[in-house]
């Protein structure tokens, strides 16, 4: 299974470039709602919140746009999300992106982000 990690025992600085990356790959803007990592205060220490690969999405996806390809990753078919929002609330995590202009994204572990984040702190690796 592939999938976006933060490397152990790393520091974020909340440089937010990794969301920088994200939301200019895939909206061609700076937008922190929408970018599919997030970085949250946990215990006064910046930390990136990323997608897991659980499933929970696809799981709520009423219209079945949500599946699993063979590297392990939950992909969105654009085609088919009607932009409902429901695996936006079913994400533990927090990461989904909805916007007005549909369909909902979420991380593909592409590794943009990790290639913008100038602490090296981000890997996609293979579980």
């Amino acid at each position: 299974m592939k999938k976006l990690t933060v490397k152990k025992g790393s520091t974020c600085m909340a440089c937010l470039e990794c969301v920088r990356a994200c939301s200019n790959a895939f909206y061609k803007e700076f937008d922190p709602a929408k970018s599919c990592i997030q970085i949250v205060d946990k215990k006064g220490a910046a930390k990136p919140v990323t997608c897991v690969q659980c499933g929970k999405c696809a799981e709520a996806c009423e219209a079945k746009a949500i599946s699993q390809n063979d590297k392990g990753i939950y992909k969105i078919d654009k085609k088919l999300c009607t932009n409902c929002g429901k695996c936006v609330e079913a994400c533990p995590f927090g990461v989904m992106v909805k916007t007005e202009q549909g369909p909902t994204s979420k991380c593909i572990a592409c590794g943009i982000c990790v290639k913008a984040c100038p602490m090296e702190i981000l890997e996609v690796v293979e579980k």
